[in-house]
């Protein structure tokens, strides 16, 4: 997750649970599963056998999280160094439909995800060419936010995919415009559209791990207690999570708390 990432923008991008749980029910028995990372950087003189970036070390967590409740199905650890693109698949459910951003877009990638039945929802790079584009004949909605609606092959002669893939493009809420690469064939455009909105809600999970757990204050420089505090970290969010969800059918209605005040209550109360 980039730096420059503001909560302004990320709440104003994602889709509420409401959205999510239309969205999921709308595209049939498979959930969605949100794929990507986050660094955590710090001195390189305390994690010298994590190097990253110049000065910097860094640990990344990998994370496969699920839309449909916001709990992770998997998490890897691995070095900052280490390029996301490949732990796609070792995160890959196929009983579920992943949603990445551009990291994990490899044209090499997409076919093999296409040809072992792996569903997919993934941001293509602004530089993919589109080669042979066929248009999809469907009835275009006149508040849609989608521009263009084909199937092509990506890439260049040097490097193209051997499959044709559906591409989906349409505009954010900043009219940005936005291209995704699917598998998915029998649901709108629109509904393409929504399910890419869904991935900010991994961001949203990013944010809350680093502001609320204290993740860049590391307790140890060992790789152990490194990997070990981030875990630690991970299980108090899963467990919060599940006590928030407990707890939402005991309070009435005019006292629902979000998950953030909640938590913030609750760490309080027990540490007071």
């Amino acid at each position: 997750m980039k730096n420059s990432i503001t909560i302004t923008s990320i709440l104003e991008s994602m889709l509420t649970p409401e959205e999510v749980q239309r969205v999921v029910k709308l595209i049939g028995p498979k959930e969605l599963l949100l794929i990507d990372s986050t660094t955590m950087t710090v001195g390189k003189t305390r994690l010298p056998w994590a190097p990253y970036h110049g000065e910097r070390a860094g640990i990344k967590l990998q994370v496969a999280l699920r839309a449909e409740n916001g709990q992770p199905l998997q998490v890897v650890e691995t070095l900052g160094s280490k390029h996301d693109g490949p732990m796609s698949e070792a995160l890959a459910q196929p009983d579920y439909i992943l949603v990445m951003d551009r990291a994990y877009g490899k044209l090499e990638r997409l076919d093999h995800f296409k040809t072992h039945g792996q569903s997919f929802v993934i941001r293509l790079r602004d530089n993919v060419h589109l080669e042979k584009p066929h248009a999809l004949r469907r009835l275009t909605k006149p508040d849609s936010s989608v521009i263009r609606d084909i199937t092509c092959q990506l890439g260049t002669p040097q490097c193209r995919s051997r499959q044709r893939h559906r591409v989906v493009m349409f505009r954010d809420f900043e009219g940005r415009e936005i291209r995704v690469v699917t598998d998915l064939m029998q649901v709108t455009a629109e509904q393409i559209a929504q399910i890419y909105k869904a991935r900010w809600q991994i961001e949203v999970f990013f944010r809350w791990i680093k502001q609320h757990l204290n993740i860049p204050t590391l307790f140890g420089t060992t790789e152990n207690a490194v990997y070990g505090q981030l875990f630690c970290a991970l299980i108090v969010y899963v467990l919060l999570n599940w006590l928030f969800v407990a707890a939402q059918t005991s309070w009435p209605q005019h006292a629902v708390l979000s998950f953030a005040r909640f938590s913030r209550l609750f760490l309080f109360k027990t540490t007071c």
